[in-house]
This record gives C-alpha cells, structure tokens and sequence, in this order.
C-alpha cells in the first residue's frame, strides 16, 4: 500500500533519473523550445528532494501537495505549474489517508493529468507531456511496468506530431520530426514511479 515515504522515494528516484538526463531534455527542447527544459527541471525536482527531506510530510496528499508548490515556485516556464499542477491535483485526488490502494492511486494520478489537461489546454496529440501521461493512467489498471511502456511508447510517437500547444505551436510544419521534451520528462516521471513500485514489491513479497 503506497504510504508517504513511497511517494516520497518515488520522487526522489525521479529527480535522480532528471539530473542523468537533463542534457538529452535540452537537446531535445533546443530545437523546439527554449533550450532550458533538462536545467529547469533539475533544479525544481532537486529543490523538492531537499524540502521533502527537511519537512517529512506525513501523508501522501501532503508529499505530493508539497513537491507541487515546490515546483511551481522553483521551476521557470510552463514545466513548473504544469508538473505543480499535476502532482497536487493527484494530491488533492488521494484525500488525507496515511495510506492509499494501487486502485486509488490510479484514479488520483487520472485527476492530476486532467488537472493539467485543464490548465494548459492540451490534448492527445498536442505534442505534449499529456501525450505520454494519458496512454500511461490508461495502462496503470495493467500495472506500473505496463503504465510505464506506455508512457515511453507516447513520449516517441510526438516525433511524427505538429505542435498544437506551448513554444514549439510556434514552429508549425517545423516542430514535426522532433520528439516532445515534455512527453519524454514525463515519461522518465513514470519510468521512477514504476520503479518504485517495483522495489517496494520486492521489499514486500522478500
């Protein structure tokens, strides 16, 4: 059963997969954007190791809530309310118990994506981070590992998409061959998630 220290460690294992690919993030959103996405979003999830370290929340909601305003308080750009919203909007979703079922979880994080499909207006297809984090709550009934591919699998189907929302819209016909740097965060976001799940199952079942 999730508790506060699996988000906690789920976030903790994504900053560390965002600080080893921060320089591929850039690279990516140097041609369709503004060349800051992997250095942005370093700092914010660095940001929030270190605040869930000093303060301990002690419910999912309040992990999750907190890493949320972190950053959308420490990361430029559109990633830090986009990502803010996304994880306290799935806070908010989980309520206040000290531990929640893979089932709730599932149904929080679906909150947290149409949280940011409100805000930011995108939808499948939109050559966003919306494009890995939809196809990934629809595989998560099918487990962490399969939400995962699921969400790689979105992340690389941006490359043939035009942009229809954020910097890269701008481009046009030009953003098309290119792969979406949100949708790839996104999906290494996934990616630790699974990972996490993984390892506390190992713990579990040892």
């Amino acid at each position: 059963m999730p508790d506060a220290d699996f988000f906690r460690r789920w976030l903790t294992t994504a900053a560390a997969s965002i600080d080893r690919e921060a320089d591929r993030l850039t690279e990516l959103d140097s041609p369709i954007g503004d060349a800051d996405h992997g250095a942005n979003l370093r700092r914010g999830f660095a940001a929030v190791v270190a605040v869930l370290e000093k303060d301990a929340p002690a419910t999912p909601r309040a992990v999750l809530q907190l890493a949320g305003r972190q950053l959308i308080s420490t990361v430029g750009g559109a990633s830090g309310p986009l990502y803010g919203t996304l994880l306290r909007g799935t806070g908010k979703a989980l309520g206040d118990a000290p531990e929640v079922s893979d089932a709730e979880f599932a149904a929080a994080l679906r909150a947290g994506v149409q949280a940011v499909m409100q805000l930011g207006g995108a939808a499948p297809g939109d050559k966003t981070m919306i494009d890995a984090l939809v196809p990934a709550v629809d595989a998560l009934d099918a487990g962490f590992a399969a939400a995962r591919v699921a969400a790689e699998q979105g992340a690389a189907a941006t490359v043939p998409l035009q942009a229809r929302k954020g910097r890269a819209s701008y481009l046009g016909e030009r953003s098309v061959g290119h792969q979406d740097p949100g949708a790839t965060s996104a999906a290494l976001l996934i990616a630790a998630l699974a990972e996490t799940h993984g390892e506390v199952q190992g713990e579990e079942t040892s």
